[in-house]
């Protein structure tokens, strides 16, 4: 049995309160199923880790910093996911406030554009991957980016104030292989209140290069 260094974030809504946007059963198999296993996943390699130092046995160091990086990124992708999220009426949809709306005008001109190109970078993404917002902390701006898999092409150490899993497993038992459909019910549930929580954060980052 692994040791539990990491575990599973309990969800600030239940089970059912996506719906109709994201069913019960999607939503609890997603968390409770795929996300388990990434958290899984990081333990048992850590203790793999922990016992080969203990015990002066070789590792295939390039397999486990790959696997170790491909489960803690998605333990942590998953948990911003959930909190990036809210009920459709409880603060989940509408329309951004605040500063995250100020640098949506000021980078895209309209929430449309900006909606339009998030949804275009999720539809997108080859495979199995997510669409993320970032704030770029060094030219104090935000961007859109596609991350592969879980662990591919994340821009270094800049913090993400918003993500969208576009892997099958996100949507297939509400959406079969519709996945721009998935991507236009997601709106209905951003919680923008949480991504200002996270860009005022992030504008209090020094620069990173």
């Amino acid at each position: 049995m692994a040791t539990e260094i990491y575990s599973l974030p309990a969800l600030i809504y239940g089970y059912a309160e996506l719906e109709p946007y994201i069913s019960e059963d999607q939503l609890r198999i997603h968390h409770s199923k795929h996300h388990q296993a990434y958290v899984n996943g990081a333990n048992a390699l850590l203790e793999k880790i922990a016992n080969a130092r203990k015990n002066g046995t070789d590792l295939d160091i390039k397999a486990v910093a790959k696997e170790l990086s491909f489960h803690l990124a998605g333990h942590r992708l998953h948990s911003l996911f959930w909190r990036n999220m809210m009920p459709n009426g409880k603060d989940g949809g509408g329309s951004p406030q605040g500063k995250i709306a100020d640098l949506i005008t000021q980078e895209f001109g309209t929430l449309d554009r900006f909606k339009k190109e998030f949804s275009q970078a999720a539809n997108s993404t080859e495979g199995s991957g997510w669409a993320a917002l970032i704030y770029d902390v060094d030219v104090k701006k935000i961007n859109i980016i596609q991350i592969e898999k879980h662990n591919v092409n994340v821009v270094p150490d800049y913090p993400i104030l918003m993500v969208l899993d576009v892997w099958e497993h996100a949507y297939y038992m509400d959406y079969k292989n519709e996945r721009n459909k998935f991507v236009d019910a997601f709106w209905n549930i951003v919680f923008w209140g949480k991504l200002n929580e996270r860009l005022a954060d992030a504008i209090k980052l020094e620069k990173r290069f």
